[in-house]
């Protein structure tokens, strides 16, 4: 279990809250919004009204036993700065700060942001990458030239196992999963026999991913 503090209840900061602390961490959050406070009291017992651009606040709050702080402030950038350089002041151990520019990342890397994320920016992406292809249902980026893809099985592979399509050295991917429905097979045998309603979780570069969903048209089932 963790201590995690997060800072702004907005879209993202309340989401991330909430799976964290769904995830059997200790959250405590804090805004100085007194209304939006009110309306997360009773799912977090550790809520608190704020203004953390005061420095004495930060400290009130100690930090300094967090495992994870997150500055999850919306449009006001000068207040998500001058929280993040507090936070690293007060001695936290790893601060998370969003950003919607890279300029804004930028400043906030040099100020101490352990991480920085774009939460516009990476769904966006996403989609951009599920669209521009044929299939892909999901993707996660791992490199700039390797990510993990969801993929249906290509036709001409139904009813054959994995040892005689020769995937690895044929295709240039490797298989880390089935999933057919909401079942998941994590790293099948090489005598996986391929069915018409398999999604195949593979890494691989991107133009190899590509391949492969090109053989199959989109909507095929």
């Amino acid at each position: 279990m963790k201590s995690v503090l997060v800072i702004g209840m907005g879209r993202f900061g309340l989401h991330f809250a909430e799976k964290m602390q769904e995830l059997g961490n200790d959250v405590m959050v804090v805004d100085k919004d007194e209304k939006l406070v009110n309306a997360v009291a009773d799912k977090f017992t550790d809520s608190h009204i704020g203004d953390c651009t005061a420095e004495s606040v930060i400290k009130a709050l100690g930090v300094k036993q967090m495992d994870l702080c997150v500055v999850s402030i919306g449009e006001d950038f000068q207040s998500s700065l001058v929280i993040t350089s507090l936070l690293k002041r007060a001695g936290a151990k790893c601060v998370i700060a969003k950003a919607n520019q890279e300029i804004q990342a930028d400043l906030l890397r040099q100020i101490g942001a352990d991480e920085v994320v774009y939460p516009e920016y990476d769904i966006a992406e996403k989609l951009a990458v599920r669209y521009n292809a044929n299939n892909i249902f999901d993707y996660v980026q791992l490199t700039e030239d390797y990510s993990i893809y969801e993929i249906p099985v290509p036709t001409s592979w139904v009813g054959k196992t994995i040892v005689e399509i020769d995937v690895r050295r044929k295709h240039r991917v490797n298989i880390i999963a089935i999933k057919s429905g909401d079942f998941l097979q994590p790293t099948p045998s090489a005598d996986y026999v391929f069915r018409t309603e398999d999604h195949i979780v593979v890494i691989g570069k991107t133009a190899d991913v590509f391949k492969l969903t090109g053989k199959r048209k989109r909507g095929t089932k």
